[in-house]
């Protein structure tokens, strides 16, 4: 079997990683995938991306880097996604990955004109949403994890946009069949969502923001790890299929 490839754009704090794991621990857990069937490319370290014939889909995680900074490893995974998505891939982004592959497809990223979203937030799935492979199914409303200070602020020219909150009206979207971004983050939990509240406390404060109001409306969600399992299945659908 192919493995499911995981694009590393960056890693939570260290103090995060003491207590609950990085980015790919997350992302095994959410997909159910054992680590054999996963290649972890660490991008923003310099790690070379393979050819997309030799993967069954690709993931894209968050990073501490902003996209409008540009940087060289940045630019070489939107290319490698400009050339990718053609072949029929299917792709996940998640928050800076959903605002790298918006920006690699001819949308626009910058910062969110409503401030910084963070903690557990209320997305509204759009009625266009319905059959949709990934998210078509689940409550009109989902609680999940952000934390983000940039937005997409345009989306790429004919991707379908499918999610909104209140302070970002384009939290998921999807490009032709198989391509999705998403603005939350369906792999964090509560109890690290809750260390990535306190990590900003100061900052929030400084921001007119109440770091223990946000702290007490955090809650689990089972929909991050229902997003993620689909995911995983759509990929090995996909490389069913093209052995037809």
């Amino acid at each position: 079997m192919h493995p499911l490839l995981l694009i590393v754009t960056g890693s939570p704090s260290a103090a995060v990683v003491r207590r609950h794991g990085d980015f790919v621990d997350w992302f095994l857990r959410g997909t159910g995938l054992p680590v054999e069937s996963v290649q972890v490319v660490r991008v923003e370290a310099g790690e070379a991306l393979p050819s997309p014939s030799g993967i069954s889909g690709a993931l894209i995680t968050g990073s501490t880097s902003m996209v409008t900074d540009h940087e060289p490893w940045a630019e070489r995974t939107a290319d490698w996604l400009r050339h990718a998505i053609p072949t029929g891939l299917p792709v996940l982004g998640i928050c800076f990955g959903h605002q790298l592959l918006a920006e690699a497809l001819g949308g626009r990223v910058g910062p969110n004109p409503r401030g910084r979203e963070i903690g557990t937030v209320r997305v509204r799935l759009l009625p266009q949403v319905s059959g949709d492979p990934l998210l078509g199914g689940l409550p009109h409303e989902l609680a999940v994890q952000a934390t983000h200070l940039q937005s997409v602020l345009e989306l790429p020219p004919g991707a379908l946009r499918l999610a909104e909150s209140d302070m970002d009206p384009n939290h998921a979207f999807r490009v032709a069949d198989a391509v999705w971004g998403l603005q939350f983050h369906p792999e964090i939990g509560a109890a690290a969502m809750r260390a990535y509240i306190e990590e900003k406390r100061e900052v929030l404060v400084r921001e007119g923001r109440d770091p223990d109001g946000l702290l007490a409306e955090v809650v689990d969600s089972p929909w991050g790890t229902t997003i993620l399992e689909r995911f995983a299945a759509l990929c090995a659908g996909a490389l069913a299929r093209s052995r037809q």
